[in-house]
């Protein structure tokens, strides 16, 4: 099977078709100014990553710097989460343990797991951030319609420039199976630095013991990293970052979270995380 020809093109794109409401998707476009919403979001400092721009995700060319990757991304991802995609991401948001003030949800994409985050802990201050300003378009406009009040910016998880210590839990959905190892590791150090002592970093993502033993999963979507995740662990990630007392939790079999809590007592991450940065090579903003 070709890279052009994955079970994606072959089978569930035309069934997806015929779930997902066409006139809907061409009402939600409409409904959102695209070039006014997505300039309040464009920090003129960002620097888009090599991966994040040499590679489609989903089948979609240009990929996440795209209106249509922006409208299309919650009616499909919609049908990959059984038994339902919300019962699923509010047992993720479980995990995460007493009443934290501040969180940090890192590409935060459509804002799916943040406005729940927002939900599940009214009175916190919670900030996405993403490096499209087109899926922030896409979550602000979620966040009007909800009535929730959500910070969004466009950053990059692995340097976010936040001061240090300043969040009590750090979250990231769906984000590490679109990312290479190094780059995952990277965002962990960077989720080290930014919590305070005791703070949690909560990781959602496939389940990595699934995804290992059933390939066929890794070639449904356009997913360039998947199976460099598949092949690794969050745990072991986790590790190397210097988080303590980390646990894996499957949820409904294709999914699962791991939490890792920074220690009272720590070491300083940030030479470590500028070196690494530095070898992922990134591309200017043209």
């Amino acid at each position: 099977m070709t890279k052009q020809e994955t079970l994606w093109d072959k089978f569930l794109k035309p069934l997806s078709s015929l779930l997902i409401n066409e006139e809907e998707l061409k009402h939600l476009k409409n409904a959102i100014n695209w070039q006014q919403e997505t300039e309040n979001f464009r920090n003129p400092e960002i620097v888009y990553p090599h991966y994040y721009l040499s590679q489609n995700f989903h089948g979609i060319k240009g990929g996440y710097l795209t209106i249509e990757a922006a409208v299309t991304y919650d009616p499909v991802t919609r049908y990959v989460f059984p038994p339902n995609e919300t019962w699923v991401r509010r047992e993720a948001i479980a995990f995460i343990g007493g009443q934290p003030r501040r969180i940090l949800d890192l590409g935060c994409g459509t804002g799916s797991t943040t406005l729940l985050l927002k939900q599940t802990f009214v009175d916190g201050e919670i900030i996405g951030i993403d490096l499209s300003p087109y899926m922030l378009a896409m979550a602000n406009y979620k966040a009007k319609q909800a009535g929730l009040s959500v910070q969004w910016q466009q950053g990059n998880a692995l340097k976010t420039h936040f001061p240090d210590a300043s969040f009590d839990v750090v979250t990231a959905s769906l984000l590490f199976h679109e990312t290479p190892p190094m780059v995952a590791e990277s965002i962990l150090k960077e989720c080290f630095r930014l919590l305070i002592p005791g703070g949690q970093v909560i990781i959602f993502d496939g389940n990595q013991k699934i995804l290992r033993q059933t390939p066929w999963l890794m070639e449904i979507f356009e997913e360039p990293y998947i199976e460099a995740y598949a092949n690794e662990s969050v745990e072991a990630w986790m590790g190397l970052a210097g988080f303590e007392a980390v646990q894996t939790q499957d949820i409904w079999l294709t999914n699962q979270v791991t939490r890792g809590i920074k220690p009272l007592s720590v070491k300083n991450y940030e030479q470590e995380i500028d070196e690494n940065i530095d070898l992922i090579n990134p591309i200017p903003v043209i």
